[in-house]
């Protein structure tokens, strides 16, 4: 049987084990609040840590896309940058074309033009102007000339100097007029031209020859005293001259 001390302490006892629990809910219960809230907290962080992920995925995606959009753009400028390098080339292309055209076209009409334009001849000892035309006539009547058919070169000479009458060759054209009249015996004529050339040209190359020539018509023609002056004023006039030594020995033979 129990004493009334064994039943006290008995009862403390359980008194203080029913505190001793209440105290240790109390502080299991407090502890799971804390951890509810850290719980929350996390969660709130992952969530939003979610959608920050999401909305760096979706920035990540639109950078990718403007990123594409900016390569697309860039591969048709050089696109365009290639065709037009390429139009610029065969524009140059044609350019330098048209150009090599234009400089034939212009090389081609200078030609043609030259045949026709003055050109500088030296005939004679004597430089001046002529025409392409007339140069050609010339050398064609004096060709006739050399050939020895002098009826046809005095044909070709007279038409010459109708057709130019101010022509550079005018001097050289009547001198060998003259002397294809002399080869024909019409010493008059010969004489004329002979005269009419030394009236142009008296520095002539040939102007001692023609003042030789016509001392010889004269001859031809029985009028020695008219010869005789004639070589005076050729050895007067052109003393140095071949003709003149030709003419001293020629008025040597003469009779007086």
């Amino acid at each position: 049987m129990r004493t009334p001390l064994a039943i006290k302490a008995l009862r403390a006892a359980v008194l203080a084990c029913g505190l001793l629990g209440s105290v240790a809910a109390q502080a299991a219960l407090f502890g799971d609040d804390e951890a509810r809230a850290a719980i929350l907290e996390l969660r709130r962080a992952m969530e939003a840590s979610n959608a920050a992920q999401a909305r760096l995925a979706e920035d990540n995606a639109q950078l990718r896309r403007s990123l594409l959009d900016l390569q697309a753009q860039i591969d048709s400028l050089r696109a365009d940058m290639a065709r037009q390098r390429g139009q610029d080339e065969q524009l140059q292309r044609e350019v330098s074309e048209l150009q090599r055209r234009q400089k034939d076209l212009s090389q081609g009409m200078d030609d043609r033009l030259r045949k026709f334009e003055p050109a500088k001849v030296s005939v004679d000892g004597r430089e001046f102007l002529a025409d392409p035309a007339e140069k050609q006539d010339y050398e064609a009547a004096l060709a006739v000339f050399r050939k020895g058919d002098f009826a046809a070169a005095q044909a070709s000479l007279v038409d010459f100097i109708r057709r130019y009458p101010k022509s550079g060759y005018n001097p050289s054209a009547l001198f060998w007029l003259g002397n294809a009249q002399y080869a024909t015996r019409d010493y008059k004529e010969a004489i004329a031209n002979f005269r009419a050339m030394l009236a142009q040209a008296p520095d002539h190359l040939r102007a001692p020859e023609a003042l030789l020539s016509i001392a010889n018509c004269q001859v031809e023609l029985k009028d020695t005293r008219t010869a005789r002056r004639t070589l005076d004023e050729l050895l007067k006039t052109y003393p140095q001259s071949e003709a003149a030594q030709a003419g001293r020995e020629r008025l040597a033979r003469l009779p007086r």
